[in-house]
């Protein structure tokens, strides 16, 4: 069921995602060679936790009901989509970054993510994490009032098509309010169907996920970290949105 949520509600929504783009912003600032993942995860928790909030990651339930999310923040290296578990690994010069957080207050969740390049990007890098931002913010502008879901994939999926890239397809964006992921999932590409119709209320993450070659994915051994099939490069760019009358309000930005 699609909840609509109030104005009360969104500013909560608000709150937290101001958080989540708090901790983007800071690991960008510390994102260098030889800085290990585990380091990041434990700067964006305290930041999440000094700030009055919960991160939203951190024992979330997966495929495997033994092994919860151990992390507070996602931490996807090069051809990891999604999912990435920070640990001792370092990074290192010449790798793409891509960081997804979320944060919760008085209930209500932020959820964002960006793709980040460590030193000066090769063109055709750059293009893939300029332009699956692009397509996110495309997305984002397709969610006013009267339009349907299928609308933002279409937007989504017109920046990809056009620039030769993977699209993910097993991988969605989502509702999202007092649970992280709600109805109504928002594709990247077309479905043939319009989907929900976006009234003032509906809150969305929206969350293009591109590759340089081929849309197929793989879970590794900790059944978590989703990976391109083919060891392609990808990024991942996520703003939570509230619908409103005046067109769509981004939540998860500084």
């Amino acid at each position: 069921m699609v909840t609509r949520k109030s104005r009360s509600e969104i500013e909560r929504m608000r709150q937290a995602g101001r958080i989540v783009a708090e901790v983007l912003d800071k690991i960008g600032a510390e994102l260098r060679p030889g800085v290990s993942t585990a380091d990041l995860d434990a700067l964006a928790e305290a930041h999440i936790r000094a700030s009055g909030a919960t991160p939203s990651f951190k024992g979330y339930p997966g495929v495997n009901p033994r092994r919860p999310f151990p992390a507070s923040v996602c931490i996807s290296i090069d051809d990891e989509i999604v999912h990435g578990i920070p640990g001792e690994r370092t990074i290192r010069s010449g790798q793409i970054v891509s960081v997804d957080a979320g944060a919760i207050v008085d209930g209500w969740h932020g959820d964002g993510a960006r793709t980040f390049y460590v030193g000066d990007p090769p063109a055709r890098v750059r293009e893939l994490i300029d332009l699956t931002n692009a397509a996110m913010l495309a997305g984002i502008a397709a969610a006013v009032p009267g339009n349907h879901i299928d609308d933002i994939s279409a937007a989504v999926e017109d920046v990809a098509r056009a620039a030769g890239f993977g699209i993910i397809r097993q991988f969605v964006g989502h509702g999202i309010g007092t649970a992280m992921h709600e109805e109504p999932q928002v594709p990247n590409y077309r479905t043939g169907r319009p989907g929900r119709k976006l009234e003032p209320g509906i809150c969305l993450a929206i969350e293009p996920m591109f590759t340089l070659g081929t849309h197929d994915t793989r879970i590794l051994p900790d059944d978590w970290t989703v990976v391109t099939a083919d060891g392609s490069l990808a990024a991942h760019f996520e703003h939570s949105i509230a619908v409103t009358a005046d067109g769509p309000r981004i939540l998860t930005q500084a």
